[in-house]
This record gives C-alpha cells, sequence and structure tokens, in this order.
C-alpha cells in the first residue's frame, strides 16, 4: 500500500506555547515526533505539515520535509488533506506532532486496519490508566462490537452509573484515511460537536462517515502541558 505519513504541526498552543519547538532531552519536540514516525518501513514518504516559519526553519535544518499549509487550516485533518492534494498516496496516515512516543508499531497497526477495502478512516486505542479516565486532555473513546467508534469525549464515557467497573479506552492521536474522505471532510463546516469537544475526527461521526478504530499495547506521551513535558524529559533520559 503506497503509504503517506503527515505530521501536523502547529505553532500555537494554549496549554504548552509553542511545543513544537519545545527541547525534550535534547531535542525539539517535532523531531523526536518525526523520528519515530519515519522509523516503519511501510511509509513512502513522512513530512510535517506547519502554519510557521519557524517550524519549517527548523525542520529545513535537520533535514526533515516540510510543507508549509494554509494558515485557513483549522486543524490537522485540513493541513492533510491540503497535503493530499499535492502528493498522491492510497494511504493518507496523520500522527498529530505532539504524539512523542511514535513508532513504527503504530504505523503497522493502523496499515492492517485499513487493508479492508471498505475502511474510509482508522485510527487507535489503549486501555486508559486510571489518571487518565477523569483527564480532558486524554480522549476517551467507545466503540461498538465489530470495532467502529461510537464516541471520542473528553469527559469519562461511559458513565459508571452503578459502580460496574468499565474498560475505559485512550484515543491516541493517529489517524489513517481515503482521499475520498479527506476530500468530503474538508467540504463539511465545522460540526457541533466538534466544536463542542474540540476534537477533529467527531466531524467525520456526524456526517455519517465511520471510524474504524484498532487497539494497540505501545503507549504514547502526548505533550499538552508542563506536566507532559516533565513527564516526557524523565522517560526520554532514563531511556
Amino acid at each position: 500500500m503506497n503509504a503517506v505519513a503527515i505530521i501536523p504541526a502547529r505553532l500555537s498552543s494554549t496549554r504548552l506555547p509553542r511545543k513544537m519547538l519545545l527541547e525534550i532531552a535534547g531535542e525539539p519536540l517535532i523531531v523526536r515526533v518525526y523520528a519515530g514516525v519515519r522509523s516503519s518501513s511501510l511509509l513512502r514518504d513522512v513530512l510535517v505539515a506547519t502554519d510557521s516559519d519557524e517550524i519549517v526553519q527548523l525542520c529545513q535544518s535537520k533535514h526533515i520535509p516540510v510543507r508549509l499549509t494554509s494558515p485557513a487550516c483549522r486543524n490537522g485533518t485540513e493541513r492533510v488533506h491540503e497535503i493530499s492534494r499535492e502528493i498522491p498516496g492510497d494511504l493518507y496516515i496523520n500522527v498529530q506532532g505532539d504524539e512523542l512516543l511514535a513508532r513504527s508499531e503504530h504505523i503497522m497497526a493502523l496499515v492492517n486496519l485499513m487493508e479492508d477495502p471498505g475502511a474510509q478512516v482508522g485510527t487507535l486505542k489503549i486501555t486508559a490508566a486510571p489518571e487518565d479516565i477523569l483527564n480532558p486532555n486524554a480522549v476517551k473513546i467507545v466503540t461498538d462490537k465489530s470495532g467502529r467508534a461510537l464516541y471520542f469525549s473528553r469527559s469519562a464515557i461511559p458513565f459508571d452509573r452503578d459502580g460496574t467497573r468499565p474498560r475505559y479506552f485512550k484515543h491516541l492521536g493517529f489517524y489513517a484515511y481515503r482521499k475520498a474522505a479527506l476530500d468530503a471532510y474538508a467540504t463539511w463546516p465545522e460540526s457541533p460537536l466538534e466544536a463542542s469537544e474540540r476534537l477533529e475526527q467527531l466531524r467525520f461521526l456526524e456526517n455519517g462517515v465511520p471510524i474504524r478504530v484498532t487497539e494497540t499495547l505501545c503507549d504514547t506521551i502526548r505533550v499538552d502541558t508542563p506536566e507532559d513535558l516533565h513527564k516526557a524529559e524523565v522517560i526520554l533520559r532514563n531511556r
């Protein structure tokens, strides 16, 4: 399969300003994410898509392929769509630029999931750690019996009304798309649930496009806050 990975990297961030350029154990975050994605042998191309001249300059200094995308792009999926109009591929993989521990196993899981020609959009989940269940920065996901996403939320879903202690799953910031799904996404306005949760993938669900989900055992660190940054620094320096 002709797969292209795109790492959307936005410079502005309300919770951790300029996080893409912050160093973690001696390397900027975006450089570490690129190296993790590039480790996969299943990808024809890997590149960064950004709205920032500073990120472009950093990537060029590190010999990382990079494209400057329109400031009109509201999220990573729209940036991936813009790149898909320039670079042909059978499959486009979006790895969010703050998924620090991205690795080849995540890419393999997505590619395997999308071997089904009927799958238009795919993503990953992992069992949520106890501290993630009530953490709004850790997105939770529920699926049906066939592995299709029912909903994504920053809240703890499902709600445990009677103390049955359900299994909670955390969503990881990795997506795979067919070109047709990306083209359709770009024509839709921001959806109400997407605006409420600030979760771009909900636009697909609200417009009737199923999202296939597969489980991974490889967790990541999503760098959203100064606490995440410190945690990541400790993990990488202890490796």
